[in-house]
């Protein structure tokens, strides 16, 4: 099961404001909020519950195809830390297994990786033998226009994935990886089927500051 949802509960379409506030400045507060809620993107688990390994029980083309990644969704690698890692590089040496030239390693065995800006990305395993056998992955995040119309579920499965990827990009440009002490601990396991994203972002750590220091102004 590919299903996104928010661990915290929160839903900007059913907010209310409770303060004795005049309708102008009600609308201004709604607005903050709103813009705090764009901000926030899923993270998505990838490979599911087996995580980034050399065998997983759903291809990773097939994985990557049945969902829709957006600007500041974030992706979750779970793999033995030493054993393995993850290896950002360009299309070309995605297609060839080459990682001689990372644009960004991971290696702490649980990394988060936020997609930054729209169009593809490409990962393969840090050890060139077990990207050859298939353990990498591509994902194609979509434009700002394209997010804006755009329902938020996941893509119908689709037609078994020709390889090399032919994705054309420009040049590479890194996503943002978070350190050890910003990455949040990987979502219980339920007694159904784990999750494989979830709704987090910055927008949700501020927004206790702002409402705070929007009604201090009000009294």
């Amino acid at each position: 099961m590919q299903e996104k949802v928010s661990p915290n509960g929160y839903d900007f379409s059913t907010f209310t404001i409770n303060t004795h506030t005049s309708t102008e400045e009600q609308h201004r507060l709604q607005e903050i909020m709103f813009a705090l809620g764009l901000s926030n993107g899923y993270k998505f688990y990838v490979g599911g519950k087996d995580g980034w390994v050399l065998t997983p029980s759903e291809d990773y083309s097939h994985w990557s195809h049945r969902n829709r990644f957006q600007v500041n969704d974030t992706l979750y690698f779970k793999y033995p830390k030493g054993k393995d890692s993850v290896v950002e590089v360009s299309e070309e040496e995605y297609n060839t297994c080459n990682t001689t030239h990372p644009i960004t390693s991971l290696s702490d065995g649980d990394s988060l990786f936020v997609l930054s800006r729209s169009g593809p990305f490409f990962f393969v395993s840090g050890n060139s033998e077990n990207c050859l056998k298939g353990q990498k992955l591509a994902v194609n995040v979509m434009s700002t226009a394209h997010h804006s119309r755009s329902p938020r579920q996941p893509s119908p499965s689709p037609s078994p994935t020709l390889s090399p990827v032919a994705w054309s990009s420009p040049a590479p440009s890194p996503g943002v990886v978070l350190s050890d002490s910003e990455a949040l601990a990987p979502a219980s396991e339920p007694a159904k089927a784990r999750n494989s994203a979830s709704l987090v972002g910055p927008g949700m750590v501020s927004l206790g500051l702002v409402l705070v220091v929007f009604i201090r102004s009000m009294v």
